[in-house]
């Protein structure tokens, strides 16, 4: 849930990179972390285990400029993707106004996105949340890759982008799809939070 400070006029939005292990979510950020001026970020936090992957999220406040009067931030976490890290995912998740959830593009990994992405609507469900309210953008990471080993947007779409979401073919470790995803979620984030509450 976002934060509206009035005595210092700032909106703080979160925004949940979720995913599979290993499918980009780190990278998303390490790779927005480089490109943003440093006036307009904070400090990257990442903890990763030995064998490098994320074990409990990375933070990176972003300074969107003033929007409508509010200074606007945006938080940006990712989840451990690993099977057996769900309490923690569910710790990251709560709160979020918006999330990314980054596929990994590679045609052997297309079970562990489902998972992913069953794991994702389950977490939110159990928090009372209806999966279909949350602002929500895929990322379908690694199109850099050899042709025959990964599937297309389409195909991707097929079987994870029922909803009809916006989608976004990308290669975090170089940019491209990156600040387009990022784009994406908040301009969705800042419109229903501009909906009046129900």
């Amino acid at each position: 849930m976002s934060l509206v400070n009035y005595a210092t006029r700032e909106i703080t939005c979160k925004i949940v990179y979720y995913g599979p292990g290993r499918s980009g979510k780190t990278t998303n950020l390490h790779y927005i972390y480089g490109q943003v001026p440093d006036e307009r970020k904070g400090k990257m936090v990442s903890l990763a285990t030995q064998t490098d992957r994320t074990l409990f999220f990375d933070f990176l406040p972003l300074d969107l400029g003033t929007i409508s009067g509010f200074t606007t931030k945006f938080q940006l976490y990712t989840v451990p993707g690993q099977v057996y890290y769900q309490t923690t995912r569910k710790l990251v998740l709560q709160g979020a106004d918006g999330v990314v959830f980054v596929a990994d593009s590679q045609a052997r990994q297309l079970e562990e996105n489902i998972e992913s992405f069953q794991d994702l609507h389950a977490n939110l469900a159990e928090q009372g949340i209806d999966a279909r309210a949350v602002p929500l953008v895929i990322q379908y990471n690694k199109q850099d890759l050899p042709r025959d080993l990964i599937l297309t947007p389409p195909e991707l779409n097929d079987a994870l982008n029922f909803r009809g979401v916006p989608e976004f073919g990308a290669d975090a470790l170089h940019g491209p799809g990156v600040f387009e995803t990022l784009r994406s979620i908040s301009e969705l984030v800042l419109k229903r939070l501009s909906q009046p509450t129900r």
